[in-house]
């Protein structure tokens, strides 16, 4: 497999836990800051991308905890309408520049696929967020990176070794602990950020087959104009008049993911993955004291045991991908 393939596919892995529900993210060019650079950065462009991936973290924490908010008073489906339309303005400005004809896309019916799976996940995770505490929200929806290994297999024809396979194990077991299935502390909504995390995985397979037939910018305004068309026909459905009140809280949603993904991609400019990869778990301590914060949800110690086994299967996972990965 070629050397910038395989730098792409760890890359993609770390990444994945931040862009849960802010809609595709805005992956550079191949052939720039989706490998990682030949030497290590200067500490001091390692530190700069530290603090970028913190405030990411920080940005889509405010993003989660505003939907979450929201959402017990405006349909899930309009709060995510409203944030693809600030996407949509986003990802289409380049347009603007060089003409309509630079979003053609070589695999259009793979395009909408991944852009109706990336809507799929951000409304199934708000879903999720409407229903159960957001630190148990977060913390079952991180095992996206665990379901990107499976998938990875028949799909893409990754091999996979023992290693990562009980890393994988292992994650699910901590979205278990998490859950607690068989107890009385057990919500049945718990089944929305498990599909979330899915659908995203499915999502982030399809960048990777598509990453070598279009370039980003394609990929991005393609899943950001299917998700808006699928929001637009299910609007009508379910839309009402929003208060001010709400509408402010929508545009805080999508300005906040916006700008957190924009921070992230700087953040993988300055610095390399296999270093980053430990701050993107950060999310799950902001979107802890938010939620005691704002709602006064303490997460109870299976969540925070979950949690923890989660992460670190993620990050071993990571670690072992960093290592099999060609060095230059």
């Amino acid at each position: 497999m070629p050397l910038c393939r395989r730098k792409r596919r760890a890359v993609s892995c770390y990444a994945i836990a931040f862009y849960r529900t802010h809609g595709p993210p805005p992956l550079p060019s191949p052939a720039s800051s989706l490998t990682e650079p030949a030497a290590l950065p200067r500490a001091d462009n390692a530190l700069r991308g530290i603090i970028l991936l913190i405030a990411a973290t920080l940005l889509f924490s405010i993003s989660d905890i505003t939907a979450k908010y929201v959402s017990a008073t405006l349909p899930v489906v309009e709060v995510a309408w409203f944030r693809y339309a600030i996407f949509v303005g986003i990802t289409l400005a380049p347009a603007a520049r060089h003409g309509i004809g630079s979003l053609r896309s070589r695999k259009p019916g793979q395009q909408i696929l991944r852009g109706v799976a990336v809507v799929a996940s951000a409304l199934m995770f708000v879903m999720g967020l409407q229903r159960m505490p957001i630190a148990d929200c977060a913390a079952i929806n991180f095992v996206a990176p665990l379901f990107i290994t499976v998938l990875s297999v028949p799909f893409l024809g990754e091999q996979v070794g023992f290693r990562r396979w009980a890393a994988v194990g292992v994650g699910l077991l901590g979205a278990v602990v998490a859950a607690q299935p068989g107890t009385s502390a057990f919500q049945v909504a718990a089944v929305f950020p498990v599909a979330s995390a899915l659908a995203w995985a499915i999502a982030i397979v399809l960048t990777r087959k598509l990453s070598t037939s279009d370039r980003a910018g394609t990929t991005l305004a393609w899943s950001a104009c299917s998700g808006f068309v699928v929001l637009t026909v299910m609007l009508p459905m379910v839309a009402r008049m929003p208060t001010g009140p709400e509408f402010a809280a929508c545009l805080l949603i999508g300005v906040a993911a916006s700008a957190g993904q924009s921070l992230v991609v700087l953040a993988y400019r300055h610095a390399p993955a296999s270093l980053l990869a430990p701050f993107s778990y950060l999310q799950l301590i902001w979107s802890t004291l938010f939620g005691v914060v704002v709602f006064a949800a303490r997460p109870g110690a299976a969540t925070i045991t979950g949690a923890v086994i989660i992460a670190a299967s993620g990050l071993y996972a990571a670690n072992e991908e960093r290592k099999r990965a060609p060095r230059r």
